[in-house]
């Protein structure tokens, strides 16, 4: 008899099913029966060589690959990549039909949800706590442009219309009729989808990405966000009364550093950053102004029927809405009042006026002077609803659109900037030298560098002349901080509220930023107050080791700390995940970033400033990815504070936020495990002195391994170009920045991004575990009494080793050592590729070993069946496509160098990319 869990997963496979018989139909029906029998015959094999392990199908697989000619193999990529793809919307579909069905019944709130979050709050009696909670919380999920998003939004478009016809016959009881169009307009999407270009045949714009970006609102972010506010004040209200007719404080906002991140990145300019904030205030009113409409519609109260407020009728009376049919209908004139004056404004930003009125405007159509301006007017139609009993319409579309002006503003999302401390440096090296000549301000040490900083900073003059000659990097900085100060004056502080300075690494690096800011008159000297935060980014081993006493020098200087206090007495610190495994492998990386924060945390403490970190996070467990709700309960105690911002990256956006539902339930999770991070770990048991030694002692050890391998193994730089598919990647039309920083193929110049998916497309998912199995054998050899029962029960007891370990299960279920042997072979230097390879597969079987031993597990990822069950769907249509990017890579680099083997290999990287979800 099946389970309920199988019961569920039948119609998970059935959609698989049905969605890929349709492809088959589309592929046929294009290419013919002969290409489709081919295709299909690939399909069946690799289907038994994975669910029976047949060695007899894994021979004719390869047989059967190797022998199909450009064309003919171009074709299988396409095919099993469209495949990948619709499994993915298969699977959303399911997580949503299952989360549904749960609630339907009934069921005890699932972790993860606010449901469950709160129930836990009020079950451990912190509910008081709850209330104040609010009034400094901070959730910010910030979406960053992804180098290696191979997504186009025309394929995401074909995706989302899949997706709804999915959703619709979970949702309704169709006819048989209704069943049938359902069927074929399944059938059109998928033809669609098939016939639509994988990839770009250019490569994208900065202006291109911020448009992609922006697409995720559209989908999710500016209904469901509000919406989430509205449910989750309802719960309160339901369970305590103290929460009856209070309204939340604005605690989540979705921000971007989508046309601000100008760290390696040329074409991120000021003009760029002015057409973001343009395009995402036009976002924001754009929704404002439909939302507006609808309402009008159905605000069609007679005054007759119903009275109003005195302040309602002056809105009403002030409207150039005089249409004689609705002149008895105050609220829908009041509405289209607010309507018109919204239009203003958006055309006023549009001409680059900006939204303060002009003197002698017609008050009726002025635009707004500000966001806070629309909400006033907004409230007056609310209190007047409530007032004359009618709070039942003032819950309806009216809430959602003050809680809407409320999160979004008019600037949509608060904007990030970024830039490298050496531009800082060298930039400001230059105005010193402008006005000082012979001052080398590189060469200084630190503490005059300090000194000279301090003195600027409080001197009133400016270091920048009209009239003196700079550089172009120079102007081009002091530029993107002048388009800053326009916005706050245009949309308003929140616009471009953080300045990030990426490989902070002294109290300097800070203080060149306020000198910068100093310059522009974001920062005051006469009262000391600063406009935007200035956030270090500790990103290597070494920086997150010196990012404590750093940040601990810096609250030591009395002029930076009255910028502090300017800003709410909080200082920001983001911590950088991809870089430091990039520099230290998975586990070192994971652990250095905990014992930071715990420093990190006793330094505020210490100085009184209240802490936010922000996670930079990416998508795969090689870049800081994993589960977000584990990720944020893992965190050390007194780390998270009611505050947490954390990275959203490229592929992992599109995974979480392009369904409205799914991107709901992520908002969710981020919500509730900061509640439950804040509220409830305080009360948890620090991790006791032998968990701490022992990763101390794991951590050296895999440092070790890793840097050895990586840093220190002669001809490895080679042997990565060679394996795996980094070259190609670097010249795909995926991003608006270079796949390294530097014109050099050296590891430490590489961005960490392609780095991490070079790895995934190979199948070896080294940056997620390499160093684990060395490192646990030396522990263990270390302690062979104690030590397998101690690291037992850290894995049970400890939230953050458990997650670490977990992530890890994830990769090495994905990897595929004897895939990955294929693409070693691709390297010339036979000596070589056995010497390294050989080296990896070894430290693979350490890890798996060490990993089972640890857990307890038999096989990978036995404590979660979903994502077992998942990675066996998906992995008889990633096998083939690595084995033909092997082939073509072979052919290609034997010089059959042509665009059709070109596009072929680009194709395999989109679709591996697709199949895995979170690679890069």
């Amino acid at each position: 008899m099946q389970s309920i869990d199988e019961v569920k997963d039948e119609l998970l496979s059935g959609d698989i099913r049905q969605l890929g018989r349709l492809l088959g139909d589309a592929i046929r029906s294009h290419l013919g029966e002969v290409a489709y029998e081919r295709i299909e015959n690939v399909r069946q094999l690799a289907i038994r060589f994975r669910r029976d392990n047949d060695e007899q199908a894994r021979g004719q697989l390869a047989d059967s690959l190797q022998a199909l000619s450009q064309e003919e193999s171009t074709q299988l990529i396409r095919a099993f990549s469209y495949f990948s793809l619709l499994a993915n919307i298969a699977e959303d579909q399911h997580h949503i039909r299952r989360t549904r069905a749960h609630l339907i019944a009934g069921s005890k709130p699932r972790q993860g949800s606010l449901a469950n979050a709160v129930g836990k709050v009020y079950a451990a009696d912190q509910g008081d706590a709850l209330l104040g909670f609010f009034d400094d919380a901070y959730v910010g999920p910030v979406f960053t442009a992804h180098p290696t998003e191979v997504q186009r939004k025309s394929i995401l478009n074909c995706q989302m219309s899949i997706a709804r016809l999915l959703n619709e016959r979970d949702r309704y009881q169709m006819t048989p009729e209704e069943a049938a169009h359902n069927e074929e307009a399944l059938s059109r999407g998928i033809m669609t989808l098939w016939q639509t270009r994988l990839l770009r045949n250019t490569k994208l714009s900065v202006m291109d990405e911020v448009e992609n970006g922006l697409s995720f609102f559209d989908h999710t972010i500016l209904t469901e966000l509000p919406q989430m506010y509205s449910s989750l004040e309802t719960m309160l209200a339901q369970r305590d009364e103290r929460w009856v007719d209070t309204e939340l404080p604005t605690f989540m906002k979705v921000g971007s550093w989508i046309g601000g991140d100008r760290d390696g990145n040329p074409f991120v300019t000021a003009a760029v950053l002015r057409s973001t904030l343009q395009r995402q205030s036009d976002k924001a009113l754009d929704f404002y102004l439909g939302e507006l409409h609808k309402l009008a519609s159905q605000l069609s109260l007679a005054e007759k029927l119903n009275a109003c407020t005195g302040a309602l009728r002056q809105l009403a009376e002030r409207s150039a809405d005089q249409s004689p049919h609705r002149l008895d209908e105050p609220y829908r004139r009041a509405i289209y009042g607010i309507h018109a004056r919204v239009e203003a404004t958006r055309a006023g930003m549009a001409a680059g006026a900006g939204a303060p009125r002009a003197a002698g405007a017609n008050a009726a159509e002025a635009p707004y002077a500000s966001a806070a301006e629309l909400l006033a007017e907004l409230d007056v139609v609310h209190q007047s609803l409530v007032h004359n009993g009618l709070r039942t319409l003032a819950r309806g579309r009216l809430r959602q659109i003050r809680r809407a002006v409320k999160v979004f503003g008019f600037s949509l999302a608060p904007l990030d900037l970024r830039q490298n401390s050496d531009v800082h440096e060298r930039v400001i090296g230059e105005l010193f030298a402008s006005v000082r000549p012979g001052l080398a301000y590189q060469g200084l040490p630190e503490d005059q560098r300090v000194d000279l900083l301090l003195s600027e900073l409080g001197s009133p003059r400016l270091l920048v002349s009209p009239y003196q000659t700079y550089s172009e990097e120079t102007l081009s900085e002091l530029d993107i901080f002048r388009a800053i100060k326009e916005a706050h004056r245009t949309y308003g502080p929140e616009s471009v509220p953080n300045c990030i300075i990426s490989k902070a690494a002294s109290v300097s690096d800070l203080l060149e930023v306020a000198l910068l800011l100093k310059e522009v008159g974001l920062l005051s000297q006469q009262d000391g107050t600063l406009d935007v935060n200035i956030i270090p980014l500790f990103e290597t081993i070494d920086d997150l080791r010196a990012g404590p006493d750093i940040m601990a020098r810096a609250f030591g200087l009395p002029l930076y700390r009255r910028l502090l206090e300017s800003r709410g007495n909080q200082q920001e610190v983001m911590l950088g995940y991809s870089d430091s495994n990039k520099d230290g492998g998975f586990l070192t990386s994971g652990w250095e970033l905990y014992k930071a924060e715990i420093d990190l945390v006793s330094v505020f403490k210490q100085h009184r400033i209240q802490l936010r970190l922000f996670h930079g996070r990416g998508g795969s467990v090689g870049r800081g990815g994993g589960p977000s709700y584990e990720a944020i309960l893992a965190q050390p105690a007194g780390a998270v504070q009611g505050q947490i911002r954390l990275t959203e990256q490229g592929e992992v956006i599109t995974a979480k936020y392009a369904n409205p539902e799914v991107g709901r339930r992520n908002l969710e999770v981020l919500a509730a495990a900061t509640i439950e991070a804040s509220l409830l770990h305080p009360q948890r048991p620090e991790p006791s002195g032998a968990y701490l030694g022992a990763m101390e002692e794991l951590s050296g050890e895999a440092l070790r391994s890793y840097r050895s391998l990586v840093y220190e193994t002669d001809g490895f730089e080679k042997y990565f170009w060679e394996s795996t598919v980094i070259a190609e990647i670097a010249a795909l039309n995926i991003g608006s920045r270079p796949a390294s920083r530097k014109k050099s193929t050296s590891i430490e110049d590489l961005r960490a991004i392609p780095w991490v998916l070079s790895w995934a497309q190979c199948r070896l998912m080294l940056p997620g575990w390499y160093g684990f199995g060395s490192a646990v054998r030396h522990y263990l050899a270390a302690h062979p009494a104690d030590g397998p029962a101690l690291l037992r029960e850290m894995y049970r007891d400890w939230p953050f080793f458990t997650s670490l370990l977990s992530n890890m299960d994830m990769v090495l279920a994905k990897s595929d050592i004897a895939i990955a042997g294929k693409y070693a072979a691709l390297v010339k230097d036979a000596a070589l590729r056995v010497a390294i390879f050989e080296r990896i597969r070894a430290e693979h079987t350490r890890t798996l070993d060490a990993l089972k031993l640890i857990t307890g597990q038999e096989e990978l990822q036995q404590a979660n069946p979903l994502m077992q069950r998942s990675i066996r769907h998906r992995f008889p249509y990633i096998d083939p496509l690595n084995h033909l990017q092997v082939e073509l890579l072979q052919r290609f680099r034997d010089g059959r160098q042509d665009d059709k083997a070109r596009t072929g290999i680009h194709l395999s990287i989109n679709g591996i990319a697709a199949g895995l979800r979170n690679s890069g």
